[in-house]
């Protein structure tokens, strides 16, 4: 299995745009894909090359140092919400996004975005294509389980990208005149033909739900049938799948309720949160588990863990020494971006919202003088004057080691920890009972965080806004709290006496930023004749930096 893991990447899959899923083959001398799917091996090659895709160093341009795969897509949502932040200084490649600047349709960074994804499709689209549905193999109808959930992931991910949700600094109209309210993205699947991906339009909201739905139903029907377990926690499994489910249902939800006024759908996505906790047999993170120096959230191993991307120290992001997780999410390394100026801090105001009692707030420098101050743990004594208030110490390097970036880069990234499965199950039930909701906040909280936690709201919207505010906490760093926000029609506020933010990343916007409609790049258009003219509008230029 780690062979296959690793050389992996050597048989990396080249698509330039969705359009280029149509007819695409492994760039191995000649061999078919039908080729590749009579031989077990070869099938078990093209699963692993969905987890490997993740870490992907160079999908348009190595040069650019945010292209690195997975990770920094996740990077990159999280420093477009109001509680990540990363300086705006000279080594910050992560700053157009931060600042709202060079982010519409014609930028190289734009374009690293959408062929990222569209390339995972591809992955994806080969496990599923390369095997017939109807297989009586065991170990294949696994594979075609991993291939669904992957593929569910990625267009969930895409859709919740994409997708135009109103809001009030830019209209859904765009520049041609069409409304692109809730269109998401093209859908292409293993059957589509390259005449049909030549005019294939953003599928809207309901249709694009039906579709991760299916995905997701087979996976589970594919992973239901097998007892033998997963290859790894690198690929999903049947705990992940609910997890998935549970995900997709809030998305699906906030769009009912936002059109319609029908909440009804919370209840499934309450009912698939306990599923995943359940089927999972994972447990919650204790304080010595989150702030251990040399496995904190670094580790596949982590029992709260169901599903994480792994590095491994041949990937070239981990040999690129700098382009990799490691080297701008831990400023704990003596080699990085973090470490070089672009640190990883946690928003002032969101830091100042932890509870002095709750271990959470360890996770992060205290200002000098302050009751935790000198109660943080570090990696290594020497980072102490090197590290500024708010600094995370969240994410250590690979197993403790700051000098060896082969050893401190292969580490771990969780992709579902289960501590969002309780929080997803307690915001969906606060949306049709809030005492409920707030019982269930309350019972986590006190388990697992501090024991004299509670919470004081009552109404739904307040209750709702703590659950997310405690969820924010929890997931820092881990790419999730874009999507809440943008579902919630919630605010982004960097600007406040005693802001961290640089100036130039100071917005306060009046509910969901604009900017977390994304832009399809415009060479996708080239190939697809049914995007022309539906793309979303630019947020450049909406928002005025309060300095």
């Amino acid at each position: 299995m780690k062979a296959i893991y690793k050389s992996i990447l050597a048989a990396a899959l080249v698509a330039p745009a969705l359009t280029g899923c149509i007819d695409e083959t492994f760039p191995t001398d000649g061999v078919t894909q039908g080729q590749l799917s009579a031989n077990d091996n070869a099938v078990e090659a093209l699963v692993w090359a969905m987890p490997a895709w993740l870490n992907n160093l160079g999908t348009v341009d190595s040069n650019e140092h945010y292209d690195w795969g997975y990770g920094s897509i996740m990077h990159i949502r999280d420093v477009m919400t109001g509680d990540f932040v990363c300086p705006t200084v000279g080594y910050n490649w992560y700053q157009r996004w931060g600042t709202v600047i060079n982010v519409g349709e014609s930028y190289l960074s734009t374009q690293f975005i959408w062929n990222w994804y569209t390339q995972q499709v591809l992955t994806t689209n080969k496990v599923i294509g390369g095997i017939e549905a109807d297989t009586d193999s065991p170990t294949r109808r696994s594979f075609l389980g991993y291939g669904h959930a992957f593929r569910a992931f990625v267009y969930m991910d895409m859709a919740r990208f994409y997708e135009f949700l109103p809001n009030n600094a830019v209209s859904s109209v765009n520049a041609d005149g069409n409304d692109v309210k809730y269109l998401t993205v093209p859908i292409v699947t293993e059957l589509t033909t390259e005449e049909e991906a030549g005019n294939n339009p953003r599928a809207d909201h309901p249709t694009m739900f039906n579709f991760i739905l299916s995905d997701l139903q087979k996976a589970e029907g594919y992973f239901s049938e097998n007892s033998d377990g997963r290859l790894s926690k690198a690929l999903p499994d049947l705990s992940v799948v609910y997890g998935l489910y549970a995900r997709l249902y809030m998305w699906e939800a906030g769009y009912q309720e936002e059109t319609t006024g029908d909440k009804s759908l919370y209840a499934t996505a309450a009912e698939y949160a306990r599923k995943a906790i359940t089927q999972s047999g994972c447990t919650p993170l204790n304080e010595a588990e989150w702030t251990n120096t040399a496995t904190g959230f670094n580790d596949m191993s982590s029992n709260s863990w169901m599903w994480g991307m792994q590095y491994m120290k041949e990937d070239r992001v981990v040999t690129s020494g700098i382009l990799n997780w490691t080297s701008w999410m831990s400023n704990e390394t003596d080699y990085g971006y973090a470490i070089a100026g672009a640190f990883a801090m946690i928003d002032a105001s969101l830091y100042n919202s932890i509870n002095d009692r709750d271990f959470r707030k360890l996770s992060y420098v205290a200002p000098e003088g302050s009751v935790l101050s000198g109660r943080e743990t570090f990696v290594s004594e020497h980072f102490k004057p090197q590290l500024g208030e708010y600094c995370s110490l969240k994410f250590r390097p690979g197993s403790g080691n700051y000098i060896d970036p082969k050893v401190g880069s292969a580490c771990a990234v969780p992709l579902m920890r289960v501590e969002e499965m309780y929080f997803i199950e307690a915001e969906a039930k606060a949306h049709a009972n809030p005492a409920e909701g707030k019982a269930l906040l309350e019972s986590f909280m006190q388990q697992n965080r501090y024991a004299s936690y509670r919470c004081n709201a009552s109404s739904e919207e307040d209750v709702i806004e703590e659950i997310i505010l405690q969820k924010r906490i929890e997931l820092w760093g881990e790419g999730q709290s874009f999507f809440d926000i943008k579902r919630l029609n919630m605010s982004v506020v960097r600007a406040y006496d005693g802001s961290n933010y640089s100036p130039a990343q100071r917005y306060n916007t009046n509910g969901r930023p604009a900017w977390m409609n994304f832009c399809i790049v415009r060479s996708e258009g080239n190939n697809n004749k049914g995007v022309v003219g539906y793309n979303n509008p630019s947020p450049e230029g909406a928002y005025v930096a309060i300095k």
